[in-house]
């Protein structure tokens, strides 16, 4: 089933393209970027987020042919509204030297296994925990938030070489992690046709 645009979102990405050129993009890059920037309305993202269109190529493809999708909190499961999620939070226990965020990596790895898409938002030590794993992820989407962690968990992603998307200072949350994994589920098959491209 296609994804109808609202036209309150047709008009948003046409005044954010009017602010920012965002054509020399490659096109999944373009849409994690956009739809990011979109979330948040913060054009800063433009160039704090960290992409690799190869990366993203192999993720798109993992995603669509049903790879599961793993995240920290609920509320980034809230905001993927086009896929069902996996977030063990809610059973997961803190113990010395390990958060409930942490925990509930280890316990959403032992339930998918490799392979899967990780969309973190919220917590630094659930990004840090997921490093320790033979994870093997189709992507990692490592956008925790805080003064406390964040931008250190974010470097340590990107220098372990595992495919991600990241971002180099504190900002980050729920909202902006599942905005990037959903430019992936919302992106047309035929790159051409997106609804958001203009027409010349």
């Amino acid at each position: 089933m296609s994804r109808v645009v609202h036209p309150i979102e047709q008009e948003s990405y046409r005044r954010l393209r009017a602010r920012l050129d965002t054509s020399h993009f490659p096109p999944l890059t373009r849409a994690v970027v956009e739809r990011v920037i979109h979330s948040a309305a913060d054009l800063g993202y433009a160039t704090d987020l960290v992409t690799d269109e190869a990366a993203l190529e192999k993720a798109y493809a993992a995603l669509h042919a049903g790879a599961p999708v793993v995240v920290d909190v609920e509320m980034v499961a809230a905001g993927i509204t086009r896929r069902e999620t996996v977030c063990r939070l809610e059973e997961a226990r803190s113990g010395p030297g390990l958060t409930r965020s942490a925990h509930a990596v280890r316990l959403a790895y032992e339930q998918v296994g490799p392979g899967a898409l990780w969309v973190i938002g919220c917590a630094p030590t659930a990004l840090e925990e997921l490093l320790t794993l033979d994870a093997d992820p189709a992507l990692v989407i490592g956008l925790p938030v805080g003064f406390v962690g964040a931008a250190e968990s974010k470097a340590a992603l990107r220098e372990s070489g595992l495919p991600a998307v990241s971002n180099v200072s504190e900002k980050g949350g729920s909202a902006v992690a599942a905005a990037a994994l959903n430019a992936l589920l919302y992106h047309p098959t035929s790159y051409s046709d997106s609804p958001f491209e203009e027409k010349s």
